[in-house]
This record gives C-alpha cells, sequence and structure tokens, in this order.
C-alpha cells in the first residue's frame, strides 16, 4: 500500500501546472512562467513526476529531523540536572555549569527551549525597562572602587546568615576582593581595602554610601557651625582612607551606585546556587569558596578598560601595619596605666622618659585584636598591668553569679528577726 503523500499549497498549484503541461494544454515556457521557475527546472520537475508520480513535488526533506537536533537523551540529561542538583539556577549560569562541570557544550537559546518544554522557568524575575542615562566608566583600572556590604541568608538556612563585602572596579566591572563576615562592620572594611591594596596597590577614590561607618552622622555632630565646616570628625575608616590619601566620594542615593548594587543582584543568585551545590555551610568554608568563584567570575565578566595601564598607586614605603589599625586616644593615668576597654597596659619607662604619667597617647587595636600604645610616633613598651580592685570585683561577680562579688556579699536578717522587732520603751 503506498503511502499517503501531503502536499503544500505552492506544490499543489505546481501540479496543477504540470498536468496542464502533461495534456497539452500548456507549453512548457508559459508553464515555467507560471510556477516562477527557470525553463530547466521546470523539465526537471516534469521529468520527476513522470517518472514517480505526485511524489516528487514533495521535498525530499520532509519527515526528517534536522541535522542539528538535539538528541532525546541529551534533553533528558539537561532536564534531569535542572531539576537536581542545578534547581534554581539562572538559564545563563546553567548553561555555563553544564558546560564547566558537565561537558555539555549547549547554547543558551537551546537550554532555554529544553526548560521551557519540561515547564521549568528561570526563577530570575526581571523587572521592566526604564529609562535612564548611563554614566561613563573611568577610563584606567584602579581610578574608581565602589564599596558596599549585602547581607543576605547566602547559605539559605544551612547556616547563620552573614554579611558579604566587597568591591568593584569602576572601569572593568572586575571584583578585586570580597570577604564573608558575621555582620558589615568597620573592621570588616579594614581588611578588604589592605587585601586590594596589598594585592593591587592604592585605588585613587572610593564610592560608597553614608553609612555610619563612612561617615559620622550630621546628629551626632556638636554644633551646626561643625556640620557646615569642612573639618568634619572623621570615622576610624575615614582617617584611614585619609592617611593612605585616598579620595572618599560619597552616594547621594543606592542608584547611584549601581555597579555594585547590581553585583549583589548577581551574586545573590550565582552564589548562593554554587555555594549550595558546594555544600557550604560555615563562614570559614565561605570564604574559601568565595576565593575561587571570585577568579572565576572576574574571567568571565570583566571588560577590558578604555585605557591601557593601573591608576593603582604603590604602597611600598608606607607603614601599612602602622595605618591599618583603629586609633583612639589615651590619657596615661598616674600609676602609668592605659586603660582600653577592657584592657590594662603598664606603660614601662624608656631611654626618653621614665614615666608618661598624664600624657596623651595614641591606642592602636591591630586588626588580629592586639593593641600597641604610641606616644607622638613612638612606640611604647607595654606589659599587662594588673587589675583594679573593682575590677577584680566584677570578675568574682561574673563567676559566683552575684552582681556585686562574694566579698560584698551581705546577710540581711529575716523579717521576724529580733533585730527588727522595734519596743518602745
Amino acid at each position: 500500500m503506498k503511502e499517503k503523500v501531503i502536499l503544500t499549497i505552492r506544490e499543489q498549484q505546481r501540479l496543477k501546472v504540470l498536468n496542464e503541461v502533461m495534456t497539452g494544454g500548456l507549453s512548457g515556457g508559459t508553464a515555467a512562467e507560471a510556477m516562477g521557475i527557470s525553463l530547466r527546472h521546470e523539465r526537471r520537475l516534469l521529468a520527476a513526476y513522470r517518472k514517480k508520480g505526485v511524489e516528487a513535488l514533495a521535498h525530499g526533506n520532509r519527515g526528517r529531523l534536522p541535522a542539528n537536533t538535539l538528541p532525546d537523551s541529551i534533553k533528558r540529561q539537561v532536564k534531569l540536572l535542572a531539576r537536581s542538583p542545578y534547581s534554581g539556577f539562572n538559564t545563563q549560569h546553567f548553561t555555563e555549569l553544564l558546560a564547566e562541570k558537565e561537558g555539555i557544550q549547549l547554547s543558551r537559546s537551546s537550554v532555554h527551549r529544553i526548560l521551557l518544554s519540561a515547564g521549568i522557568s528561570s526563577p530570575r524575575k526581571r523587572r521592566l525597562p526604564k529609562h535612564r542615562s548611563r554614566r561613563e566608566r573611568y577610563p584606567e583600572e584602579g581610578m574608581l572602587l565602589q564599596i558596599d556590604g549585602s547581607p543576605h541568608d547566602w547559605l539559605e538556612g544551612r547556616g547563620p546568615e552573614f554579611s558579604l563585602i566587597g568591591a568593584i572596579d569602576d572601569a572593568t566591572g572586575k571584583v578585586p576582593y570580597a570577604l564573608f563576615r558575621e555582620q558589615e562592620d568597620t573592621i570588616g572594611y579594614f581588611i578588604l581595602l589592605r587585601e586590594i591594596v596589598g594585592r593591587y596597590g592604592l585605588p585613587l577614590a572610593l564610592y560608597h554610601d553614608r553609612h555610619s561607618i563612612f561617615e559620622v552622622s550630621s546628629d551626632k555632630l556638636p554644633s551646626p557651625e561643625v556640620q557646615l565646616s569642612d573639618k568634619r570628625p572623621l570615622t576610624q575608616f575615614g582617617r584611614l582612607l585619609a592617611e593612605l590619601g585616598i579620595t572618599s566620594i560619597p552616594a547621594l542615593s543606592p542608584q547611584a551606585k549601581g555597579r555594585i548594587e547590581r553585583l549583589w543582584g548577581t551574586f545573590q543568585d550565582r552564589l548562593v546556587s554554587e555555594l549550595r551545590l558546594a555544600g557550604v555551610s560555615t563562614l570559614e568554608e565561605a570564604n574559601r569558596f568565595l576565593e575561587v568563584f571570585l577568579s572565576r567570575y572576574n574571567a568571565r565578566f570583566a571588560v577590558a578598560a578604555a585605557r591601557a595601564g593601573l591608576a593603582y598607586r604603590n604602597a611600598e614605603g608606607i607603614g601599612l601595619e602602622r595605618i591599618f589599625c583603629l586609633k583612639y586616644k589615651r590619657i596615661v593615668g598616674a600609676d602609668n596605666v592605659v586603660r582600653f576597654n577592657r584592657h590594662r597596659l603598664q606603660v614601662l619607662p624608656s631611654m626618653e622618659r621614665l614615666s608618661y604619667a598624664r600624657c596623651l597617647v595614641e591606642v592602636h587595636q591591630q586588626l588580629d585584636g592586639s593593641l600597641r600604645v604610641y606616644y607622638q610616633g613612638q612606640y611604647l613598651d607595654t606589659s599587662s598591668a594588673p587589675a583594679e580592685a573593682t575590677k577584680m570585683r566584677e570578675l568574682v561577680g561574673a563567676a559566683t553569679g552575684s552582681a556585686r562579688g562574694a566579698s560584698y556579699h551581705v546577710a540581711r536578717p529575716a523579717k521576724d528577726h529580733p533585730w527588727r522587732q522595734w519596743v518602745y520603751r
């Protein structure tokens, strides 16, 4: 039994014209003109029609799969991987990991079609576009870094929530360094800048928001005159930038530092997914994984600067250890002891002075928590001083559970004690 041949409308019209030629109603040239083909092609069609019949008019590839059709096994494997373990990955990220980790080389559009056919949509929702004017990037790497922190549930409940503190170069989109911290704090930004300076050098400027880490808020300034003057008090990080000669530029709105805000959006999608894929559940593991992730991210997304070269300044010859620390002013006591929080530092005599009593000194708290004391730029030798009696009572009270300490425990008589029975005589 012969197979049924289905012709398109165009092929049906050609069939009518060829039948007219077969019966002598049309000449070859007129038939070729009616079909919109050359006379030579009309003769080939007529010869094939006489030999094979209607089948000659149907296209030879009809019913065949295209040569670039993906095998069903590949499609099933992609759908299986998209449901687990790559569940929650956006389409572009998923496509990259298929090539990198699974050895499946597919285009993003092909992966998108496979996922749509399986009813799997991208988890990332895009907002409607708004008209904005694009700001030109800085021409050279190192001229401007945008810094910020992003508190987020990075481990998706597998561990505690913490903040990601990082920087992005405005010229290239490169992330020079980032780290996870339990919270967005001054020490975290000190470590961030210390790593950038050690790896690349001193950037020319930092762009940041108006967080209290970077600026003293106006409501905490002593007077309106100070608020309007240029000599506003500096935070610890502001003092650090001033000593390093780095320009501090505050942003007036989140949209102004849109480059790093978009970076957080990307990280909260890609980095969260990869942390889940790697099974990371602690802060230490997250920071180790972040080092590898940043190298891959920069290789994938960083662009070339408009001008070759680096604008980072050389940090050699700068006493970074004396700068990358928290600095506090203190008055030395009459017993040459400096009080700093719960610490008591005994200042030892030096060749210049036997006593530093009542002197104004500077206590440097290093990034590792250790303390150093300086007087007029000179390092002073110190030792741990014995605690005061009040401090020792606090420690005893903390150990025994008493607020005032064991030495201050007072036995109070009961209500019916004879001492409480007053008698009028």
